[in-house]
């Protein structure tokens, strides 16, 4: 099995950032590391060297499987002309940390709802509480 990886450093206002690529045979994996300044090679590869193993990467990407036909050509050259004008996230690295991003984010909106939904139980025990001992007289 083929392992590869690379980094790519590049300026993200206002800091310095490096997006790892794993790939694994035909998939891909990705992790950001925020630098802050502007890291020297030494920095870089002394940061790769430690830290490489602790990297948190993100969902897996494979590749899509081709279609068994080829597509037409006019249809291809519409295609093409409509990616070209609607540009999204660019490299699959980067769509691999927005998704790792949003999946962070479902998990955080999920504990938030689950404390939220604990909090409300806990307020309707205490309401509850005091009511019966308003009914008992005290």
């Amino acid at each position: 099995m083929d392992v590869t990886a690379r980094l790519t450093v590049f300026f993200e206002d206002p800091f310095w950032v490096g997006v790892y690529e794993r790939r694994t045979g035909p998939l891909l994996e990705a992790a950001k590391v925020t630098f802050g300044k502007e890291p020297t090679d030494g920095q870089v590869y002394e940061f790769f060297l430690s830290h490489f193993t602790r990297l948190r990467f993100g969902a897996v990407f494979a590749p899509q499987s081709p279609l068994g036909r080829r597509p037409n050509p006019k249809r291809m050259q519409r295609e093409a002309a409509q990616a070209l004008l609607s540009r999204g996230v660019g490299t699959k690295a980067q769509q691999a940390i927005s998704a790792q991003r949003e999946e962070a984010g479902r998990l955080r909106q999920a504990l938030r709802r689950e404390r939220a939904l604990e909090e409300k139980e806990r307020r309707f025990a205490l309401r509850t509480q005091k009511r019966k001992q308003k009914h008992k007289g005290r």
